[in-house]
């Protein structure tokens, strides 16, 4: 899973995916990825009602509106070059660190492992 937190993304996928007038899909922002569960918490997506009891922290009580995880099957990472929804893919540098990459246009959107001299290229 390449998608980290602090990404644009696109949902594709469900409830929040429909499309703006002109054609393209609104982008959002990850807040946080649970890797274990395949899930990824986007700001202003799957947005559910939880109903809270009175107590000493909301004396209150009542509905409050809570995002809840997705799937990352879900979402795709949004390249600012492509204007786009794209898929990510990974390759080694010629000094052996590890980055993300576009598959549409090739751009790098960041490194994602530190060198090391077994992938470097001689």
């Amino acid at each position: 899973m390449l998608i980290k937190a602090g990404d644009s993304v696109v949902v594709i996928s469900g409830e929040d995916s429909t499309k703006q007038d002109d054609g393209t899909r609104k982008v959002h922002t990850v807040v946080q990825v649970d890797r274990a569960k395949g899930k990824a918490l986007v700001e202003g997506v799957n947005l559910v009602w939880k109903h809270v009891r009175r107590s000493q922290k909301y004396p209150q009580g009542g509905r409050l509106r809570k995002e809840m995880p997705v799937d990352v099957s879900n979402i795709m990472f949004y390249c600012s070059s492509c204007s786009k929804g794209v898929r990510l893919g990974a390759r080694f540098l010629d000094d052996g660190s590890k980055e993300r990459y576009c598959k549409k246009c090739g751009t790098s959107t960041g490194r994602i492992a530190p060198p090391r001299a077994a992938h470097a290229k001689k």
